[in-house]
């Protein structure tokens, strides 16, 4: 009966032969430790987050004006001076109206733009990407920000003088224009602007610079774009700023953008229904003013 084979016992000899040959064999490449794709660590860099915040405002400025010029057209306003254009523009219920409701495509736009630019074109997940969790922030949290930005904001515009601005002129011209800025300041404002500023603006920027000055980057943006719909109002671009200040610092601490998103759109739903429920906006009233001076819109 046959057992198994006997086991092969190697010579030194033969020993130091295979041993050389093997130190002989290349090593394996060592595998790179690679950051997976997240909220701090996106797939796109920061020159691309300032050309998707670019085309964010130029759509803004764009689209509502080509919406307009049919109905200027129409009217044969466009016969008439640069002066007289203006006015009409920024006075004529129907021509605010036309303009407003034109921040609704150019949201869906830059939706677009930005999908594009966090998703890769569908190689990277959309929301998981821009970090959508709670972050730690509870409801009571939420409650206690806006207590407290509530309560600084009227002792700003308290102590501050302010003078009519755009937005409140724009919101006086009629009802219909009061309701269509109310739906947009609740129902895309907040999500496409979170997404353009401390989704994409700040994640690759605070990989770049560092978290504080990515911080202050962001911020300033937000207020500067939002500066001349409220010149005037010095009280309402200070909290503007403020605000802007505090959602980025959430976004900061909580590496996700939920939490804005949640916190812009409650803002802005306060703001909306202040204003709807408020008297009628009166040139010389100054609580309407008040009211609709902090509208992220």
């Amino acid at each position: 009966m046959s057992g198994p084979p006997p086991l092969v016992k190697l010579t030194a000899v033969e020993n130091n032969e295979h041993q050389q040959y093997f130190s002989s064999l290349p090593l394996p490449e060592p595998v790179p430790n690679v950051a997976p794709v997240g909220p701090d660590n996106p797939p796109w860099g920061s020159w691309i987050a300032l050309a998707a915040w670019m085309a964010s405002v130029l759509l803004i400025a764009i689209v509502p004006m080509i919406f307009l010029v049919p109905y200027l057209l129409s009217q044969g306003i466009h016969a008439r001076g640069q002066e007289e254009l203006a006015r009409f523009a920024t006075s004529d219920p129907a021509a605010l109206f036309l303009q407003m409701a034109a921040i609704i495509p150019a949201h869906l736009i830059t939706l677009a733009v930005g999908w594009a630019v966090v998703t890769q074109f569908k190689r990277h997940p959309f929301l998981e990407t821009l970090g959508w969790h709670s972050g730690g922030v509870r409801w009571w949290h939420y409650v206690l920000i806006l207590v407290g930005f509530f309560a600084v904001a009227g002792v700003v515009t308290y102590l501050v003088p302010s003078e009519e601005n755009d937005m409140v002129r724009i919101l006086r011209s009629s009802r219909l224009v009061l309701y269509t800025v109310a739906a947009l300041a609740v129902l895309t404002a907040p999500f496409v602007e979170e997404l353009i500023y401390r989704g994409i603006l700040y994640s690759p920027l605070q990989r770049a610079v560092g978290a504080p000055l990515a911080i202050v980057v962001v911020t300033l943006l937000f207020s500067a774009v939002h500066v001349p719909q409220y010149w005037g109002t010095p009280s309402t671009i200070v909290l503007l700023t403020l605000l802007s200040l505090i959602l980025t610092v959430i976004r900061a601490k909580t590496g996700s953008l939920l939490p804005c998103v949640i916190l812009h759109t409650v803002f802005n739903a306060t703001q909306s229904l202040l204003m709807i429920v408020s008297p009628e906006f009166q040139p010389r009233s100054t609580t309407p003013q008040d009211v609709v001076g902090f509208l992220f819109f």
